[in-house]
């Protein structure tokens, strides 16, 4: 015990001769002193000088000093909306009162009290106690990284761990990770969430000069639109932008603002981002302010295809903005409505069949009308007939011959979008998912870096026996299209033609696989001559009802004259002036005043027809080599007797090139 209290003596001596330089390093010592302990401290009394300038008294106090309020005690249990947190403060009198000496400026300690009412933690626990934990500058800056890279909180931890060897050398906890994260985001948003974005793209603009961002604000300044794309985004639109993805059903930010998307695929089929947009309500006007400002990013370019979630405002802006562009309803959207609207498997099954139906329209229609009233779906107001209203917008047959990519016909279109909407939170603040945008961005871009690598290092395997087609695609292609290539190739194998309608100006091939005979699809042929035939009955309607009119006047009279002479005499315009003589020279010689005939240097010559006999030949006899002669020229393809062989063979290489 003498030992004991002789080292007690010297330990009290030695803290009550210390000096200090500043009142913060009177606590810095206190609180190394409490972590060898194993207690923790925090700043309590204070006192000031009598200009309230200067502090002149510190008292610092053990973590667990005084009691908890009275006030705090006594409440009712119904009153409190969060479990009562245990207790901490005990009545602990050990402090260290520092104070400052007006004639040097320096601090001596006043009082210093060594004596705990509770038990003192053990050396490898007291680095978790509140006064000894603190997050340094160098690992404020590694977590604002890793967090601006995607890493959760709680990973952040474990990768600290691993790093300084232990959690008990880290010097936080997973809380404090939690604390300062949330108060940097305060910080950098302390000008306004909005503002703070503009800001950012304002800077974006400053490095990238391409970078296009348009934003709008409500008659009270909110942000109520917002829109951006940078110079790689616009890039990939030029190249890939035949057709769009985009939806509105993810409300991902603590606004409740619809996170708008435009993507699509690039020749790797894979997900390529063209833009993003944030509106404030899902209406027309908003969603035609954000089609047009789209439209004024990519050069008034507009898409071919547009596949949407089905939204109502959303179609009425595309045809308003893209009324040329074909719209197609995102087969995934569907899906999910069956299963929600439809409770009958029968029925569902059905209802399915509608979308991969590939038949004609005529015979899908009455399909159609026998499915609503065999299910007597007569109202209006049921998800049966809105579907049936919209189904040019989702059925095969009305979307026969659109580009779309395949991105109509499966989930393609949702697992385009579940990227960027990966980790996602209802709470984030728009700058928050801004970078989780930017993020996803840089990783599809790594991505489509790798995949044209290995195109560029590589070439896909093929047969020896393969056919020309199939190796020459394998060095055009890249790996993802060149199996889309080798899939159309065995699809085309599997064809077989059924029948041919012939019309006055065209013929229609009717074509089924092998396995699905049932299944049957046309391919349409319009022969060049009947298509400039159809041209020039067009013209002369329409110049009859003009010479009639202009009859009627003589100034109309002269004028349609001489410009119908003008073009029957071979006269020039001034804008035709500037073509050379020989192209003129050709143009004339290529006018021809009857049937206009297809021409092809690989036709066979063909013979002037028999002399039909006259009537005093046997009519059976005729009909009897007529038959033979039908048998010996069968065509081997499409087994029609008479039909020409070698217009068969023809007709499957452009369906095998089509498919």
């Amino acid at each position: 015990m003498a030992y004991a209290s002789d080292e007690s003596m010297f330990e009290y001596l030695n803290v009550v001769s210390k000096m200090f330089d500043s009142e913060a390093e009177g606590y810095e010592f206190y609180n190394k002193y409490a972590l060898e302990k194993g207690f923790s401290v925090r700043k309590s009394y204070v006192e000031w000088d009598g200009s309230n300038k200067y502090i002149i008294l510190r008292k610092i106090v053990c973590s667990r000093e005084g009691f908890r309020e009275e006030k705090h005690m006594k409440r009712k249990m119904e009153d409190r909306k969060r479990r009562t947190r245990s207790l901490t403060r005990v009545g602990c009198n050990a402090k260290l009162v520092i104070t400052r000496q007006e004639e040097t400026g320096r601090w001596f300690v006043k009082d210093f009290i060594d004596e705990h009412s509770h038990p003192l933690a053990p050396w490898d626990l007291s680095c978790l106690l509140r006064s000894h934990r603190r997050i340094s500058d160098e690992q404020k800056a590694d977590i604002a990284d890793m967090e601006k890279c995607g890493i959760r909180k709680y990973r952040i931890m474990d990768i600290l761990c691993f790093q300084y060897g232990g959690f008990d050398k880290v010097g936080c906890i997973k809380r404090d990770i939690y604390n300062f994260c949330h108060a940097n985001k305060q910080e950098t948003i302390s000008a306004g969430d909005a503002n703070t974005v503009i800001m950012h793209m304002m800077a974006r603009r400053e490095r990238d000069v391409d970078f296009f961002f348009k934003y709008l604000v409500d008659e009270h300044g909110h942000l109520k639109g917002l829109f951006w794309a940078d110079s790689q985004s616009r890039l990939d639109y030029e190249a890939f932008g035949d057709v769009i993805v985009f939806d509105s059903t993810y409300r991902t930010n603590r606004y409740n603002l619809p996170f708008v998307p435009f993507v699509g695929l690039n020749h790797h089929r894979s997900t390529v981002i063209f833009g993003c947009g944030i509106i404030s309500h899902e209406t027309s006007q908003a969603y035609e302010w954000m089609l047009r400002t789209f439209s004024d990013c990519v050069a008034q370019k507009h898409p071919i295809s547009v596949i949407t979630d089905g939204d109502l405002a959303m179609q009425r802006a595309i045809r308003v903005v893209w009324p040329d562009s074909n719209h197609g309803l995102c087969i995934w959207h569907i899906q999910q409505n069956i299963v929600r609207h439809l409770h009958d498997d029968d029925v569902k099954e059905e209802f399915r069949s509608f979308i991969y139906d590939t038949s004609f329209i005529e015979e899908h229609e009455i399909k159609w009308i026998q499915f609503l009233q065999r299910n007597k779906v007569t109202s209006e107001e049921s998800w049966l007939h809105q579907m049936y209203q919209m189904r040019k917008l989702w059925c095969a047959p009305y979307l026969e011959g659109r580009c779309f990519l395949g991105l109509s016909s499966n989930q393609r279109s949702e697992s385009l979008n579940s990227v960027l909407h990966t980790h996602l939170e209802g709470k984030m603040s728009l700058f928050e998912m801004l970078e989780h945008y930017e993020r996803c961005l840089a990783s599809r871009r790594i991505n489509e870096a790798l995949q044209d690598v290995e195109a560029l290092q590589s070439v896909p395997f093929t047969e020896e026996n393969a056919s020309p087609l199939e190796k020459h695609a394998a060095t055009v292609f890249t790996p993802s299209v060149f199996k889309m290539v080798l899939w159309s190739i065995d699809a085309v194998s599997k064809c077989q033609m059924r029948e041919i309608l012939d019309g006055s100006e065209d013929s229609t091939y009717v074509v089924s696989k092998q396995e699905r005979m049932d299944k049957k699809f046309g391919v349409r042929i319009e022969e060049q001559g009947g298509l400039l035939h159809r041209r020039y009955r067009e013209l002369r309607n329409c110049s009859h009802g003009a010479s009639f009119k202009a009859c009627h006047s003589d100034e109309d009279y002269h004028r349609l004259k001489m410009l119908l002479e003008a073009q029957h005499h071979g006269k020039q315009s001034s804008f035709e002036q500037a073509d050379s003589k020989e192209s003129t020279n050709a143009q004339h010689n290529s006018i021809r005043f009857g049937p206009l005939m297809p021409h092809s240097e690989k036709v066979d010559k063909v013979l002037d027809p028999v002399h039909v006999p006259g009537r005093g030949a046997s009519k059976k006899r005729l009909q009897a080599k007529t038959k033979k002669s039908r048998s010996q020229n069968m065509c081997g393809y499409c087994k029609n007797p008479g039909h020409n062989r070698r217009k068969c063979a023809k007709l499957l290489e452009d369906l095998e090139a089509e498919l």
